[in-house]
């Protein structure tokens, strides 16, 4: 699967994408984009050349969902909750709670499409080298999908991790810089959403999406 790889502000003002997407320097604090290289003669007028001061990864979630949708297993499991779902009034899915059927009725036509997809979004920091005397975090953003069975939501297969916040310093209240892309994906799914196939009815069908929490 492609990723992104996304220059940023040291400073974590802004990140250099969209329409900041061609500046060399923070239009917040002024620094600049690449690191400062001693031996100029080096670097000469290559671009490729130039080293970023700080980068993050994106994970596009939208090519993802079509690959699950394109699987005739997957496909039948992202109905799961609409479809075997055992309905009896007990709490044991989240389309069991009440927030699940404020949802469906304020948004009825949304509801209509047993496909859509509800994501959990979940973040926390991590030290990848595995030493508590370390201090380094990483945070790595990640999308659970709750139309699938409870004993499925939460396995690896189909958590899928949308960006990654390198450390060695955590983002803190600045991490929303580092969402700007995942929030245009789910803003498009929810807004306009996409055209996918679904591999077990064997038809295209408009996809959508929405942040349940």
């Amino acid at each position: 699967m492609k990723y992104e790889k996304i220059h940023v502000c040291p400073n974590d003002c802004i990140i250099y994408w969209g329409k900041h997407k061609n500046n060399i320097s923070c239009t917040t604090c002024d620094t600049s984009r690449y690191k400062k290289i001693d031996n100029l003669e080096e670097l000469g007028t290559n671009e490729k050349k130039k080293i970023p001061a700080k980068v993050f990864w994106y994970f596009p979630v939208i090519p993802r969902l079509e690959r699950l949708f394109a699987n005739p297993a997957s496909a039948k499991l992202l109905r799961w909750h609409a479809d075997e779902r055992k309905k009896d009034g007990k709490l044991r899915h989240p389309a069991d709670a009440s927030q699940w059927r404020e949802i469906d009725s304020k948004y009825e036509i949304f509801a209509k499409e047993s496909r859509n997809i509800r994501f959990a979004l979940s973040t926390d920091g991590m030290n990848p080298f595995g030493n508590m005397t370390t201090t380094h975090s990483t945070w790595p953003v990640l999308l659970s999908i709750y139309n699938l069975p409870p004993w499925l939501c939460i396995k690896r297969k189909y958590i899928m991790l949308s960006v990654l916040i390198p450390g060695p310093k955590q983002p803190g209240n600045d991490i929303d810089v580092y969402l700007e892309p995942l929030v245009q994906d789910l803003l498009k799914l929810w807004e306009t959403g996409v055209e996918v196939w679904d591999a077990c009815k064997k038809e295209y069908f408009n996809l959508r999406a929405l942040l349940f929490c």
